[in-house]
Parts: C-alpha cells; structure tokens; sequence
C-alpha cells in the first residue's frame, strides 16, 4: 500500500468525524439525479465509512496497484447515491481520492424503453399463463384490456373481482423475475471492462452516460490517474454477475421503504404504480438471495447487521 494513503486510512481510524459537507458535492454520474442528502444518508453514511477504513486498508494492503472498488447497493430509492456521494467525498477528505460511478449508465436500453419491455414481458407472459390454466376467454380479455389500460393489471388487490388475474400475475411475475437484472436487462461486460481498466491502472477510462430519451447516450473519457477507489452505486452491484468489486455494501430496507425513498426523489413519475410496486418487491428478492455476498449490510435506521440479522430483521430465517 502506498504509504500516504496507508496513513491516511490509519489517521482516520484513530480520530475521524465527519466533517461539514458542503451542498455541491460530487455526486454519481447518472445524468439528471437529485441529490438531496437528509441527515439519514449522512448518518448512514458515517456508519459504512468507519466500518470501510479497515476493510479498504486490508485490500489495497494486498494490491500491487493501489486501487479498489467498493459497490454501494440496495433496492430503487434507498439512498445508494447519497450515501455512495458521501462516502467519496469524505474519503476525498481524507487524502484518498475516490469517484462515483453510477452502474444505472450500463442498461441495455433506455429507461422508457426499458420500462415498457418490463411490462411487455409480464403482460405477455400473463396471457400465456391465463392460456395454460383454460382461463382465457374473448370476454375476460376485455376486461383485462380495461385493467392494464387503467394500469391496474398488477394489482393484487384486483384478484378479488377477477379471479382470472391469479394466474395472469403468476405467470408474469415468474417472467418477469427471470428478466430483472439479468445480462438481457444490464449490460454487465460494458461495465465489467470499465471496472477492469480502472483495477489494471488505466488512467483514463471512457465513462458511458445515459439520460432519459434516445438521443441522451454518450461517453465522456474521465482522468484516473490519482483516483484510488471507486464507488459503484446500483441495485445491481453485488448481483454476482460481473467482476471487479473489492467490497460490496448493502443498504438495507424494505420494498415499502424503497418506494417511499422513490417518491421523496421524485425520479419516476410512476414510482407508485403497482407495477413498480411489483418490480420492487421482486428486485428486493434478489437483493435478498444475493445478501450473503456484502461484506458489509447497513440497516435502515443505520446499525451494521451480520447475514444472520439481516435475514431475521426480513423475516427470513428458516
């Protein structure tokens, strides 16, 4: 480890606090975030950083190329940005030059466009499932027709007035679970090659940016040459499916926190839908099966958790 950012790592060890943080701070690199950074994505910020110092100082102890990646995940809306804005800032501070690299630049499509291949994808599975069970009928897909123009076809709730959605969302559901954050949804080897330029020592990287229309998709090469960590902030950061994260960092929360997180941010416009609701409980499925990797799990009211709290504060110990 170089012996600057070794003591840097050890000075704070021993007597950091978090300093003021200035309202126009650096922050992820998806075009168009809102960053708002409330007192619980400071205070939760301040709890990752201290449990970080040792685990950065024990991987770049161990790297010829003093570089690490650090991936801040957890479901849409639970503050990944902030937190992951934090975290850089303050090891900025430090002395321990850091980036934020926001992975929402590495889907395969558009968000629009990858919006309405979600619902193609459950909707087209769901009529499939209606088929399978003898429940498909010229009738009942008026009625269908009227529920997904209402967008009320995901609703759990609708089962109750037409039993036939019960096997239209399971079959939709299992399709749909197949598809999210899946090599069809995110464009993982882009990424990866990105995240193995920077651990290889590459100085300057070409970073892909991705707004919110057809036309918003280009790349802006970025200067690396002093920068020692990256944080990674995405849903999908500790999914497994990629190479070249040091220390993956789970926020913890709920698909009903997440979705609260998404209307304070204000970044869809159908962040209560049930749809989303949808896609958020089956997200958090996945965050869930893959919560043993994290090196590091942060609860909602900012407690570091072990594997075993963490499945028992979901309700998920068997």
């Amino acid at each position: 480890m170089g012996i600057a950012v070794k003591q840097a790592i050890e000075k704070a060890e021993k007597n950091w606090q978090p300093p003021k943080v200035p309202e126009d701070i650096p922050q992820g690199d998806m075009p168009g975030d809102k960053l708002w950074i409330g007192p619980q994505s400071m205070e939760k910020a301040n709890v990752v950083f201290r449990a970080l110092l040792p685990l950065i100082k024990e991987v770049l102890g161990m790297k010829k190329r003093q570089r690490a990646v650090i991936s801040v995940s957890g479901g849409s809306g639970v503050g990944k940005t902030c937190v992951a804005s934090l975290l850089a800032y303050y090891f900025g501070q430090i002395g321990v030059k850091s980036y934020t690299l926001s992975g929402d630049n590495y889907p395969r499509r558009i968000p629009e466009q990858n919006d309405a291949e979600r619902l193609r994808i459950f909707r087209a599975a769901g009529i499939q499932g209606m088929l399978k069970e003898g429940v498909y009928s010229p009738e009942i897909a008026a009625f269908l027709k009227k529920l997904q123009e209402e967008g009320l076809d995901a609703d759990p709730k609708q089962t109750e007035r037409f039993p036939f959605l019960e096997s239209y969302q399971a079959a939709g559901r299992k399709e749909l679970f197949s598809y999210l954050g899946t090599e069809r949804e995110q464009d993982y080897g882009l990424l990866e090659s990105v995240l193995n330029a920077f651990q290889n020592g590459a100085d300057r990287i070409w970073l892909r940016r991705l707004g919110r229309d057809d036309t918003s998709l280009w790349y802006e090469e970025k200067d690396f040459s002093d920068t020692s960590v990256i944080f990674l902030e995405w849903t999908h950061g500790n999914s497994g499916k990629f190479q070249g994260v040091d220390i993956p960092v789970l926020l913890s929360s709920t698909p009903e926190e997440t979705r609260k997180y998404r209307l304070s941010r204000g970044r869809d416009a159908n962040a209560d839908t049930p749809f989303i609701t949808m896609v958020l409980e089956l997200e958090q499925k996945k965050l869930e099966a893959r919560a043993d990797s994290a090196k590091l799990i942060v609860s909602k009211s900012c407690e570091t958790l072990s594997y075993e709290q963490f499945m028992d504060q979901m309700n998920l110990s068997k």
